[in-house]
């Protein structure tokens, strides 16, 4: 149709075209198109409509009429690009100016804008062309996100959205239903290429695995479909992501169709997602529950009159019209070009058309109203141009957008100047929607997501809207799907399952299987102290410091905290102990300060005696410390405790034993050795022997003092413990009291036979083998054990040697003090002593004989000697409380020489 300013159009009216061999034998012929698209021829109507709508408008350019020529694409390049040709030869032409060498009447204006293709593929070619003459091209269906690139496609303008936001859209459907294994099928040109490169990406930063990546063409030859159908049936994904057209993908449907493969689910791109190619009903048992991504549907009032007022007499300048009477009616029309080639033979026979048929009482996606995305589409890019126009008829010197503000004449204007219009367009249209291109040329718009359902009423399909894709909503509220309204294959409103491995139930995780995808895996139980609360976990998340695993590895549950408590039976019985012992110690206290003034008590040196069983008392309640939680002070205070109380009690045994040792071994005792023997100076050392542990525990408490610690090793418990600081300084403490031992054993032992205090020595002599016994089996037990036990373990050895101490050194006393009275006298000390004297004195005299003897067999003497056998024997059990005296007997060979000492007592002398 012709007007002031002309308009360009390029629609898909047929699917394609025949294939011929060009063997060039002859002048080739212009291909032919084949397979009638009556949606494209819809969308042609669209074009139409919205031209006339707006040449019969009052406010929008008054006093110009629009034209317009329309191509046939037939949905290929070559197709397209001959059309194309004829907009740029003719724009060429007018670039010219040849009105002076002219005088045409059939003068055609220059195209000022095109409206198409549909095809990315198609597009991209005509793209390439246009934009060499900066004509503006705006398509209502190519979505590549190629054409985006506006250093190569400087004139190219689209209604619909970048495919860079479907392919996020796809991964995310295929993210929100769980699959992690798919198939993904391409159409071998522009479109579909960019479109699944675009989808791996997206499938690879979500960790989903494309088993399959196939292309496909509608110009496959068949033995191409069928492997490629052959791969996708022995293949163990479900789920078919498609970026294709309609007839690119009628081909592969058709042969899964013949096989009767109902079990894979299709992820459909719009260029497919409603095409009446593919939802037919005979296709449903394969393409039931397709899930496939529309255009928000627009709404165009007076479309639907519109298209039913087609005619073809009405429309006789239109060839598409009287092609799409014959095809909708099977009929064909006088003098129709298909007639001749029907009656040639090539078409199956056809009755001729009456031109009154009624277009409303058939059924053809004609007539599909309901969801207008592609025709309004196309009815903005057609509104957007003449918007464009108005803005240049409207403009106002000054404020144009041309050199020097300056504005273009609408009469003489070139292509570029409504390209530069354009890219500036803003407007709200009749609908009360903003239009206006990004900087890419790019249309903003949100996916409507639907799911091919077969109608109850007839068995045709049924596209049913279940959910929505907005594109600029933040991450996570992007995508919503109604579950409810899904229905799969087979009636089905499970969600089918496409994973390469079966999904890991909680308390495991996914382990990687060699030489196969991320997405194939085994399932591995969480170890110990991990856990996964849901399904498929990637890896087992570790329990926090103060929990554990469950046995089935689902949850973690708070560790048992575990210290040697007052209340469990381990912690009373060593309180018990304890106790007893300090009870025990306190009793010979008060039987020592009782009995202050016996014999055996004064022997026993009473002050020393005293600062011991103190020390001792310190002892056993040392061993309480380590009983209870622990805290940092009760860890400060316990060792120290411990090693100063043990260090105090050995010295004053020490220095006890080293003064009998002294007094015993002088032969004549001189003032030297009463000073030595004295009381203050036996203080003396028993304070500095007990200032060197002071030292070392104050030396340990400032470099490193021990603290309250919290082990977490332990799988089901948590010790809190005493984190000693230094072992180095818990070593030089026991090791301090170890030497303080050792030496009083040394001193114990030999002295052990000398009679002071009852044979005290000898006692002495096994309390320092007890104590030597407990601590060093306390070294390997201590290192060995962990936890609570650590404390026991000291605390037991605390205990043990405290009690060795109190029964070797003070229960022997004790029993003779209360239970033996008559020992407890000076006569008896007096006795042993003067029995140790007799003693040395035989041992003596048996020397000097033996040396007398070698020296008379040496000589040859055979005079006889006196026997060598000499004996003391002493009866310290026969006690006679009337006259309180022993009579010791020495035996010498065969004589016995009986000795009578009577001691009395005097009133004021005392043993010391």
């Amino acid at each position: 149709m012709t007007g002031d300013i002309l308009l360009g159009g390029l629609f898909p009216i047929h699917f394609g075209i025949s294939s011929k061999d060009e063997n060039l034998a002859a002048r080739p012929e212009s291909t032919k198109c084949v397979r009638f698209n009556f949606r494209g021829f819809r969308w042609l109507q669209a074009m139409v409509f919205a031209i006339e709508e707006i040449n019969n408008s009052s406010s929008l350019l008054p006093n110009i009429t629009l034209g317009y020529r329309i191509f046939d694409t037939c949905n290929t390049v070559s197709k397209a690009l001959e059309a194309t040709l004829s907009f740029v030869a003719q724009n060429k032409i007018d670039s010219l100016n040849l009105d002076e060498f002219c005088n045409c009447t059939d003068h055609i204006p220059a195209t000022i804008a095109v409206v198409g293709a549909a095809g990315s593929a198609v597009s991209t070619a005509v793209a390439n062309l246009l934009s060499l003459f900066y004509i503006p091209q705006i398509s209502y269906a190519s979505s590549s996100r190629l054409l985006s690139n506006k250093n190569q496609y400087k004139s190219f303008m689209r209604t619909i959205p970048t495919d860079e936001h479907q392919a996020t859209a796809m991964a995310d459907v295929i993210e929100y239903f769980q699959w992690n294994w798919v198939i993904a099928v391409a159409s071998d040109d522009d479109y579909g290429r960019p479109g699944i490169e675009k989808f791996e990406k997206e499938m690879e930063e979500r960790d989903i695995c494309i088993h399959l990546n196939e292309l496909i063409s509608q110009y496959f030859e068949d033995r191409e479909i069928k492997a490629l159908v052959d791969r996708i049936e022995n293949s163990t994904a479900k789920v078919i992501v498609v970026f294709a057209s309609g007839p690119d993908i009628e081909p592969l449907i058709k042969e899964m169709v013949r096989r009767n493969i109902t079990d894979r689910i299709w992820l459909a791109s719009e260029a497919w997602a409603s095409s009446s190619l593919i939802a037919k009903p005979e296709y449903l048992d394969v393409v039931e529950g397709t899930i496939g991504f529309v255009l928000k549907a627009g709404n165009i009032p007076g479309f639907r009159e519109f298209l039913q007022q087609v005619q073809p007499k009405r429309g006789s300048h239109n060839e598409f019209v009287r092609e799409f009477w014959e095809e909708t009616f099977n009929c064909y029309l006088e003098d129709s070009p298909r007639l001749q080639e029907s009656e040639n033979g090539s078409d199956s026979f056809r009755p001729l058309c009456t031109s009154e048929e009624d277009i409303t009482s058939v059924e053809t996606p004609y007539l599909d109203h309901t969801h207008l995305r592609i025709s309004y589409n196309v009815y903005v890019a057609v509104y957007s141009i003449a918007h464009a126009l108005q803005d240049i008829l409207s403009c106002t010197p000054g404020h144009g957008l041309f050199a020097n503000n300056s504005c273009a004449d609408i009469k003489k204007m070139e292509a570029w100047q409504v390209l530069k219009q354009l890219r500036h367009l803003n407007y709200t249209n009749s609908m009360g929607e903003k239009v206006h291109f990004d900087e890419n040329a790019d249309m903003e718009a949100n996916y409507t997501i639907i799911n091919w359902h077969r109608s109850a009423e007839d068995g045709s399909v049924a596209f049913r809207e279940v959910g929505y894709y907005h594109m600029h909503a933040r991450r996570g509220a992007k995508l919503l799907i109604d579950n409810t309204k899904m229905m799969w294959n087979a009636y089905s409103s499970e969600v089918p399952f496409s994973n390469c491995s079966e999904d890991c139930e909680p308390g495991t995780r996914k382990g990687i299987i060699d030489s196969m995808p991320t997405c194939c895996f085994e399932c591995t139980e969480c170890s110990d102290g991990e856990y996964s609360d849901h399904k498929d976990a990637s890896i087992c998340t570790k329990c926090p410091n103060n929990s554990w695993s469950s046995g089935n590895h689902t949850f973690c549950f708070l560790k048992e905290i575990e210290f040697l408590a007052w209340s469990e039976p381990f912690g009373i019985a060593l309180a018990i102990c304890a106790v007893l012992g300090v009870l025990l110690t306190a009793f010979v206290m008060g039987v020592f300060v009782r009995f202050r003034n016996t014999p055996i008590v004064k022997a026993s040196n009473r002050e020393l005696s005293y600062v011991l069983l103190l020390s001792l008392i310190c002892c056993f309640s040392s061993s309480l410390i380590f009983i209870g939680e622990p805290q940092d002070w009760t860890c400060r205070l316990r060792q120290p405790a411990f090693g100063i109380s043990f260090v105090l009690c050995i010295s004053c045994i020490l220095v006890k034993t080293n003064r009998v040792l002294l007094v015993f071994e002088a032969k004549i005792p001189t003032s030297i050795h009463r000073k030595w023997w004295g009381l203050n100076l036996q203080f003396l050392l028993v304070f500095l022997c007990t200032f060197v542990q002071v030292m070392i525990c104050v030396v340990w408490l400032y470099n490193a003092p021990p603290s309250s610690y919290r082990n977490h090793d332990i799988d089901e418990i948590i010790f809190i413990t005493c984190n000693e600081g230094s072992v180095m300084a818990l070593g030089f403490l026991i090791g301090y009291t170890c030497l303080l031992a050792a030496i009083c054993f040394f001193f114990a032992f030999k002295s052990r036979k000398l009679p002071e205090n009852f044979t005290e020595a000898k006692f002495i002599t096994f309390c320092m083998l007890i104590f030597f016994i407990v601590w060093i089996s306390f070294i390997p037990a201590y290192f060995s054990t962990y936890g609570k036990f650590v404390s026991a373990v000291e605390a037991i050895a605390i205990l043990a040697s405290s009690y060795g101490m109190l029964a070797c050194i003070f229960f022997n006393k004790v029993y003779i003090i209360l239970f033996k009275p008559c020992r407890n006298t000076i006569e008896e000390v007096r006795c042993s002593t003067a029995a140790h004297a007799f003693r040395v004195a035989a041992k003596a005299t048996l020397k000097h004989s033996t040396t007398v003897r070698k020296k008379s067999n040496s000589i040859g003497s055979t005079a006889s000697t006196p026997s060598s056998s000499i004996s003391l024997k002493t009866n310290s059990n026969d006690c006679d409380s009337a006259s309180g005296r022993h009579r010791p007997r020495v035996s010498f060979g065969s004589g016995t020489v009986m000795l009578s000492l009577s001691f009395e007592e005097s009133r004021r002398s005392s043993l010391m």
